[in-house]
Order: structure tokens, then C-alpha cells, then sequence
């Protein structure tokens, strides 16, 4: 072995997508080149032994916002140990602004970008000359129907435990300045029949849960109408042989054809990711959202009343130009929309995106190392920004995680953002902690809240038991989890947290 591609997935659960499909495209050097992928969190120098152990003359990594910090220190040691190894550097993080990273420094080459075409032609120039006298590489982006599609490289044991990312299109026509999709000039479809014949391989394979990385899967409604077709017609042959999709849909394009569609499905089958991310119109406009609010706001309460689909709707806080007031009124209204989960996010400066232009018209403030979240705006300041942190993981631990059903809604009242953000800072008071609290611990905590809130002890304990008591998560181990079978229920197959959300 010549080539070995790697990366840091955050979770063991994650399968790389973007490994996979550099290793199809490989060409000649394929027979050479393998894939070896490791979780955050390792000993830097047990990583480098496992990739030194297949005596690779290249490495490639896959760098990205979660991993960078980590993979600049196994890089390091690499590069001591072994620096006949030649190391490219790949991936998002990157891609822009290469020249204030250390990891770029410590690399002997990048590739910006589309990867596809330029990393196997760079390593056949390092392998067999002529040796490459750039060290940073942009990526040449190929015809759609030149890529070769990756799918037959998720292995057997990727299939039964872990997600499986696919992606029916690259790109993004919309300019939102947060977002690196927002460099895009438009969204790129590979050929849809190739696609589908490659689904139907691994759903062949025994593929059941697909996460589709689409950002704008819902834009050409055709082809969004096919591919669920495609996940229909095999929920009608093998009505017992659960499937579980996930989509991200453009909050405010939802036509007829596509809700007829949707309603079809049996509950647990889909989930959609909706990005909100704010209903201020003027906030909108500085960070260039194009977004129908009513519109959107009507496609969620549809979603919500005719079909059966897992939502979780996204919100950023800490854009130029919204304060608390403003973001707790667009909180309170996706509350009111019934969306099973609220994905509440802090707003992160990624490289390479067009926000920074408003650092110094907004007092913008961000974290200098990774994920660069904002620290503060010239309308939040640093205290109450981390005030919204911890609503945001106290938020997840309990409204979003499933296991609080009955009571989510007890504890938000007719007020949701400041009786929640009461509830948050109140905990946080109690256990100085937003992370590794017990569910058993976190569950006293809320009926302790309840009480302080008026709620007779009892009651609290009764409320509390009609979500808790007994419940069973899935196992860790496995991202999927079957929920409800039997003449009147369909069985589901999903992760989880969805599947908790079902049952509730």
C-alpha cells in the first residue's frame, strides 16, 4: 500500500462520505491506496502508530472544524517520526484561509476544495513524478457524471452500524454568509439514475437508514419526488423491512406534489432537517437569506399536522443585528409550530464564509480556535451569550433528547424562551455543569424545578414518571432503533432520539 486516507470522525457512528469518494476516484493508484478512519479523542501517538503500521509513503486527511485541533497534533508527530511520509492535507477547514494555519505549515501539501480529480492526479505526481512544485492545490471540479460514486465502499459492517451519508446533489444556489455552501454558484445534481441504481445496491446490502448531506434537497422537485418514490416503493413490497431517510428541505418550497408525497410515509421513516435560522426579516437580508417566513412558517405547521415525519428545525443565535428579544420571539414561534426538535445553535465564523464582513459594523466577537463560535455582538454581550450556551445544551439534554415529553411542554408554559432560559439558568446554579449530568440526576433536577415553579411534589413525580419511569433507550452501540409493530402500527426504523420522540 502506497496511499492511506484518514480522518477523525466525531463519532464512530460516522462513516466518511468524503474518504470514500476519493478513494473510487483514484484510478490507477486504487489497488494502492486504503481507507483507515479513527474517532476523536484518541492518544495522538496510538493514532500514529496504526498509521505508520501499514508503511505508507502518502497520507491524506480529511480536516474539518471537529477534528482540526487534534489532527494538527497527529500531523506533528507524524511529520517527526516518519517525515519521509508525504502528508495532503484536505477538507473544508482548509480550504480557505490556509496560510494562517499551523496545520498547513506542518503539511507538504493541500488540495482546496473539490478533491476528486486533483488528489489522484497529486499523488501519482508524488509517487512517480514529476514532482509537485506547488504546495497548495486547488481542486479542479469535474462533470457530475465524471465522478465515480462511492457507495460500494461503505463495507459490510458500515451497513449494520453506522450512518450512511449520501448526497443526490453538491451545492447550494443560495448566498446565506454564515455557511461555506454560500460560495457555491448553484447546486450540481449527479445523474439521477446512477444514483438510484446505487441505492438499490446498498439497500441490497441491507441498508436501511440513509442520511441524505443535500443542502437543498427539496429544490428540483422531480428529482425529490423520484428518490421518495424510491423509499416508497420500498416500504409498499416490504411493508416489515423498516427504512429510515433524512432530508434537509428549503423551509419555504413545499409544493403539492411533494406534500402528497411526503404524506405517504409511515411515521419514522422520514426525519427533515429545516434551517429557520432566524425570522427577522432584517437579519435575513444582512447575512443574505432569501426566506419566505410565512410561507415557511405554514410548510412547518403542515409538516407538522398532515405527515409524519421527524422535524428538526434549526435556529443560530448570535447573527449581526438580532438581539435576545428578536431571537426568542422567532424561538417562541417555532415552539408554537410543533417541530419535534429545535436545534438551537450558537453561530460559528467557518473559514472561507462571507459573515466576516460584518465583524466590525456588529462588534462581532469569536473564538479565535475551533469551532470559532461568537462570543459575543455589539447587541449580546459575553455574559449573556454564554447564558444562550447553556440554554442551548440544557435545551438538547431535555426538550430535544425525547425523554421528557410530557413535561417539555409544562416546563415552557405560554412563554417558552424566558421560562426555559429560567429553568437554565436555575440548573446551571444547582450543578455548575452543562455536561455529564445523569438522566436519572437531570430528571430529580426538573421535578425539583417544578416544585420551585408551584407544582406539588407529587405531581411533579407523576408528571416526571409518565416521560421516565421505566423507559429503555436503544442500544448505544447501534444508530437504529425499531419502534412499534404490531396490524395498526408501522414498524420504524431510526435513530434514537427519533425513535424516543415516536414513542412519546
Amino acid at each position: 500500500m502506497s496511499i492511506l486516507l484518514t480522518t477523525l470522525n466525531a463519532r464512530y457512528t460516522h462513516a466518511s462520505l468524503g474518504l470514500r469518494y476519493l478513494l473510487a476516484n483514484m484510478g490507477p493508484l486504487q489497488e494502492q491506496t486504503r481507507i483507515q478512519e479513527f474517532v476523536t479523542g484518541a492518544k495522538t501517538a496510538d493514532l500514529v502508530e496504526r498509521i505508520l503500521a501499514h508503511a505508507p509513503r502518502i497520507v491524506g486527511f480529511g480536516v474539518y472544524i471537529w477534528n482540526v485541533e487534534e489532527t494538527t497534533r497527529l500531523v506533528a508527530m507524524l511529520k517527526r517520526v516518519a517525515p519521509a511520509v508525504k502528508i495532503i492535507l484536505g477538507g473544508p477547514e482548509v480550504s480557505h484561509e490556509t496560510g494562517e494555519q499551523e496545520i498547513v505549515g506542518l503539511a507538504d501539501y493541500v488540495v482546496t476544495g473539490w478533491g476528486d480529480v486533483t488528489f489522484p492526479k497529486l499523488c501519482g505526481e508524488i509517487l512517480n513524478g514529476p514532482k509537485p512544485l506547488m504546495k497548495i492545490h486547488a481542486g479542479v471540479q469535474p462533470p457530475m457524471d465524471a465522478i465515480a460514486l462511492p457507495y460500494a465502499l461503505y463495507n459490510d459492517d458500515d451497513i449494520a452500524n453506522r450512518t450512511l451519508y449520501v448526497e443526490a446533489s453538491r451545492g447550494c444556489p443560495f448566498k446565506c454568509e454564515f455557511c461555506l455552501s454560500s460560495l457555491d454558484k448553484t447546486a450540481w445534481p449527479f445523474p439521477l439514475d446512477a444514483f438510484l441504481a446505487e441505492m438499490e445496491a446498498m439497500y441490497v446490502r441491507g441498508a436501511r437508514l440513509f442520511k441524505f448531506v443535500d443542502r437543498t434537497f427539496n429544490l428540483n422537485v422531480k428529482t425529490s419526488l423520484r428518490i421518495m418514490d424510491f423509499f416508497l416503493d420500498k416500504i409498499a413490497q416490504y411493508p416489515d423491512d423498516p427504512i429510515y431517510a433524512h432530508f434537509e428541505l428549503v423551509p419555504d418550497h413545499l409544493p403539492d406534489a411533494l406534500k402528497d408525497t411526503i404524506a405517504k410515509f409511515p411515521a419514522g421513516a422520514l426525519q427533515f432537517e429545516i434551517g429557520i435560522q432566524s425570522f427577522n426579516p432584517e437579519v435575513q437580508a444582512l447575512v443574505s437569506r432569501r426566506q419566505n417566513n410565512e410561507k415557511a412558517a405554514e410548510n412547518i405547521r403542515w409538516l407538522t399536522q398532515h405527515a409524519t415525519a421527524h422535524l428538526h428545525v434549526d435556529l443560530i443565535a448570535g447573527l449581526p443585528g438580532e438581539d435576545v428579544a428578536s431571537f426568542a420571539r422567532g424561538f417562541d414561534q417555532l415552539v408554537g409550530l410543533g417541530a419535534e426538535e429545535i436545534q438551537f445553535g450558537i453561530l460559528k465564523r467557518l473559514r472561507g464564509t462571507p459573515i466576516i464582513r460584518h465583524t466590525e459594523a456588529f462588534g462581532m466577537v469569536y473564538d479565535p480556535y475551533p469551532p470559532y463560535t461568537v462570543l459575543a455582538t455589539d447587541k449580546i454581550d459575553f455574559a449573556t451569550m454564554q447564558r444562550l450556551v447553556r440554554f442551548a445544551r440544557y435545551w438538547d439534554l431535555v426538550a430535544n433528547s425525547g425523554r421528557f415529553a410530557n413535561t417539555t411542554p409544562v416546563l415552557l408554559g405560554e412563554a417558552p424562551f424566558d421560562n426555559f432560559m429560567a429553568f437554565s439558568d436555575w440548573i446551571y446554579t444547582r450543578t455548575d455543569a452543562t455536561h455529564r449530568i445523569a438522566l436519572d440526576r437531570l430528571a430529580k433536577l426538573v421535578a425539583e424545578y417544578l416544585q420551585v415553579r408551584g407544582m406539588a411534589a407529587h405531581e411533579a413525580a407523576s408528571l416526571l414518571a409518565s416521560d421516565y419511569a421505566g423507559k429503555v433507550d436503544a442500544p448505544a452501540r447501534t444508530p437504529q432503533a425499531v419502534v412499534g409493530t404490531g396490524p395498526d402500527t408501522a414498524r420504524a426504523v431510526a435513530p434514537s432520539r427519533q425513535a424516543r420522540h415516536l414513542a412519546a
